[in-house]
C-alpha cells in the first residue's frame, strides 16, 4: 500500500494548477495518486489513470460550454470525484468554488448567484434535492453533474445528467479536437483566477475569497520548502475541500510533492480509516487532535493496572524528551535510551491504536489548539507542529518548525511571507499567497488591506527568536465592565484539553464578571455516566444531569486555578442540544461561532447574571 517512489522536483516555470497536474502525470504517470474504498476494499488510482479521467471530465465540460473563466461548483463530501472534477474544472480554464455539503438549498442558491456558477456538481440524491429546490431561481445554471446517480434511474430533468455521461461527452469531444486539453491549460495565466473559497458569514453574508493560480503555487512551494520531506507520504484525506487547508495542503501540495491522498469513506469512518492508513504526513483542526487524546484516555480508564502503571512511567520519560525539546536543550544519552524503552514497550502501541504509527510530520491548524495537547503529542514522539493561517493567505503563513516547535506559539514566518505585529497588536501578512480580494466587495477588499499589508484580525506579538504568538482575535477581546481586557481564547484552549469537553465560549464583554457557555463531548460524558450509574435518556438529560454538571465544574475550576482571579469563569451553562456541522452554531471545521452564539443562547447567557455580583 506505501508509494515509496519520489517525484523530480517540478520545474520553476510551472505556474499554474492544471500545469501542475500535467507534469504529475507525465512524470509520476505508474505512481499511486489516490486511493478510496469500493466495497470495503482500497481501489488505487495511478497518476496516468486519473489524467484520462480527467481529461475527459475536463473536455466534457467544455462540450457543455464551460468557456475559461467561467465557475464551476461542488457541492459533495470529500471523495475521489471532488479532486477528479476539481482538475477537470481548472484544466478546461474554469475558475472552481467548493460548497460544504452541510449548507442548506438556501445557502446554495447564495452561493451560486454570487459566484456566478454555470455549472453545478453535487454528490447523490440528498444533495440535489437542495438545488431542485431553488433550481427554478439559479437560471445561470445550465446543468447539474451528479456523481452518485442511487435512487435517481427516474428522474427525466434535462439539467441533470451524471458524471459517466460528462465523461462519454467529453471522449467524443477528444476524439474530435485531440489539442483542446493542452489548449486549454495554456489559456490559464498565473494571474488568473483559479479558486473560490466563501469564508464563514458569522457577520452577514459570506464573503468569496478569490485565490489566483499564482496564490495556490506559491502557497505550495513554501510548504515544500518549509516541511521536511518524509519517506514514503501517505496521506489522509477527509477535511472538507472547500476548505483552503485540505485544499492546498492536502490535494495541490500532494501533486507538487508527490504525496498519496486516501480518501476516507466518510465523516464517520474517519478514525477507524486512519488506522488503516497509519499515514507519514497528517494534517487536521484541533478537534481531530482532541478526539484522538480522548480515545488514548478512554482506553487507559479501561485498562489493567499494569497497563496504566506503564502508561504513565512510559508518559514521564515522553514528557522529559518534550521538555528538553521546547528548551531547545541536549538529550542526555540515559533519557535517550530510556525514551527508546519506552516507544518499544508503550507509547508506539499507543501511537498505532490512533492511526500515528509512522507519522513523520504532524500539523495542526485552522483553529486554536492547547498548548498542554501539543506538549501531551511531543511526549509520544510525535512532532505535532500548530500552524497558522486563514482563507485569505492562501493557507499558511507561520508554523513551527519540525523538532524546535513551541507550543502555544503559531510558529515561524513561512519562506516567502512577511509577517508583523502593527502598532494595535493586529498580525499582519505580506506575500504572493495574499489572495486577489473579495468577489463582488471591493470595498470589504479594501478594509482588508492597509499599505499592501493583509489585515488578519488576529492580535498576537513575537518573541526575540521570531516566534510569534497569537493572544486572540480582535474583534473577540472581552472588556469587562470593571474595564479589564481579557483574551478569551486563553482560557477556551485550556478547558478544551478535557476529554469532557468539544468546545466553550467565554461571555463577559460589557459584564461583571466572566462566565461560559460549554459543550460536552459526547461520547466521554456518556461513558463516565455510564460508570457511575448516572441516570439519563438522551443528550439533553445528561447535559441536565447533576452529576455532569458537577463534573464539568471540576474541570473549570482546574482551568481557573491557572489564571488571575478577574480572568476566571464564575458561572457556566451546558449547551442542551448536541451541535453538529450541519447546526449554524458550528462552523465547519467544529468551531463554535462566539457571534451567534452570543446572539443564539442570548436567554441562557442572561440567566448566569441575574440577581448576581462580581
Amino acid at each position: 500500500m506505501r508509494n515509496p517512489t519520489r517525484p523530480p522536483a517540478v520545474p520553476a516555470d510551472i505556474r499554474t494548477v492544471p500545469a501542475l497536474f500535467r507534469h504529475a502525470v507525465q512524470t509520476c504517470a505508474d505512481a499511486v495518486m489516490l486511493r478510496q474504498k469500493e466495497l470495503g476494499v482500497w481501489r488505487s488510482y495511478t497518476y496516468a489513470e486519473v489524467g484520462e479521467i480527467v481529461a475527459d471530465l475536463a473536455c466534457g465540460l467544455v462540450s457543455l460550454g464551460l468557456a475559461p473563466g467561467d465557475v464551476v461548483s461542488v457541492l459533495s463530501n470529500t471523495c475521489r470525484e471532488w479532486l477528479w472534477v476539481d482538475l477537470a474544472g481548472l484544466t478546461a480554464g474554469g475558475v472552481v468554488n467548493g460548497i460544504y455539503p452541510t449548507d442548506s438549498a438556501s445557502q446554495l442558491e447564495y452561493l451560486c448567484t454570487d459566484s456566478g456558477t454555470t455549472l453545478l456538481f453535487v454528490e447523490n440524491e440528498e444533495q440535489l434535492d437542495k438545488f431542485l429546490e431553488v433550481g427554478e431561481r439559479l437560471t445561470q445554471v445550465r446543468q447539474v453533474i451528479v456523481f452518485d446517480m442511487e435512487g435517481l434511474a427516474n428522474l427525466d430533468d434535462p439539467r441533470v445528467i451524471s458524471l459517466d455521461r460528462l465523461a462519454e461527452l467529453g471522449r467524443e469531444r477528444r476524439k474530435a479536437q485531440p489539442s483542446l486539453v493542452e489548449e486549454r491549460i495554456a489559456s490559464r495565466r498565473p494571474g488568473d483566477l483559479a479558486v473560490l473559497v466563501y469564508t464563514s458569514g458569522t457577520t452577514g453574508r459570506p464573503k468569496g475569497a478569490m485565490i489566483s493560480h499564482a496564490n495556490v503555487m506559491a502557497a505550495c512551494r513554501t510548504l515544500e520548502a518549509f516541511l521536511p520531506p518524509t519517506r514514503l507520504r501517505e496521506r489522509a484525506a477527509f477535511l472538507p475541500l472547500c476548505h483552503v487547508s485540505e485544499r492546498i495542503f492536502g490535494e495541490y501540495y500532494a501533486l507538487l510533492v508527490g504525496q498519496t491522498l486516501n480518501f476516507v469513506e466518510d465523516p464517520d469512518t474517519i478514525f477507524d480509516n486512519i488506522r488503516e492508513i497509519q499515514p507519514d504526513v497528517f494534517m487536521a483542526v484541533p478537534r481531530v487532535w482532541e478526539k484522538l487524546y480522548s480515545s488514548v484516555t478512554t482506553a487507559m480508564r479501561e485498562a489493567t493496572r499494569l497497563e496504566q502503571w506503564a502508561y504513565r512511567k512510559a508518559l514521564a520519560v515522553g514528557e522529559q524528551m518534550a521538555r528538553c525539546q521546547e528548551q531547545g536543550m541536549p538529550v542526555p544519552r540515559g533519557l535517550r535510551l530510556r525514551f527508546w524503552v519506552a516507544r518499544k514497550l508503550v507509547l508506539d502501541n499507543l501511537r498505532r491504536m490512533m492511526g500515528m504509527g509512522r507519522v513523520e510530520v504532524a500539523i495542526t491548524g485552522a483553529a486554536p489548539i492547547s498548548a498542554e495537547l501539543i506538549r501531551w503529542f511531543m511526549a509520544l514522539g510525535i512532532s505535532l507542529n500548530e500552524l497558522w493561517g486563514m482563507t485569505e493567505l492562501t493557507g499558511a503563513a507561520t508554523c513551527n518548525p519540525r523538532g524546535r516547535s513551541k507550543p502555544g506559539s503559531i510558529g515561524v514566518a513561512l519562506p516567502g511571507s512577511e509577517v508583523r505585529v502593527s502598532q494595535q497588536g493586529e498580525l499582519m501578512v505580506r506575500g504572493a499567497q495574499v489572495f486577489m480580494g473579495y468577489l463582488n466587495m471591493p470595498e470589504k477588499t479594501a478594509e482588508a488591506f492597509e499599505d499592501g499589508w493583509l489585515k488578519t484580525g488576529d492580535v498576537g506579538r513575537v518573541d526575540e527568536e521570531g516566534y510569534f504568538f497569537i493572544t486572540d482575535r480582535m474583534k473577540d477581546i472581552i472588556i469587562t465592565a470593571g474595564g479589564k481586557n481579557i483574551t478569551p481564547s486563553e482560557w477556551e484552549n485550556q478547558i478544551k484539553f478535557s476529554p469532557y469537553v468539544t468546545d466553550a465560549v467565554v461571555i463577559g464583554d460589557r459584564r461583571a464578571y466572566l462566565s461560559c457557555l460549554v459543550m460536552i463531548d459526547q461520547d466521554n460524558v456518556e461513558q463516565w455516566a455510564q460508570e457511575r450509574s448516572v441516570a439519563f435518556s438522551d443528550y439533553k438529560s445528561l447535559a441536565r444531569s447533576r452529576e455532569v454538571i458537577e463534573l464539568i465544574a471540576e474541570e473549570i475550576e482546574k482551568v481557573n486555578r491557572h489564571f488571575a482571579r478577574v480572568e476566571q469563569i464564575k458561572e457556566f451553562r451546558l449547551i442542551e442540544t448536541r451541535l453538529s456541522a450541519e447546526d449554524e452554531e458550528l462552523t465547519p471545521t467544529m468551531k463554535l461561532k462566539r457571534s451567534l452564539v452570543n446572539r443564539k443562547y442570548a436567554a441562557l447567557i442572561d440567566s448566569m447574571y441575574a440577581d448576581k455580583a462580581a
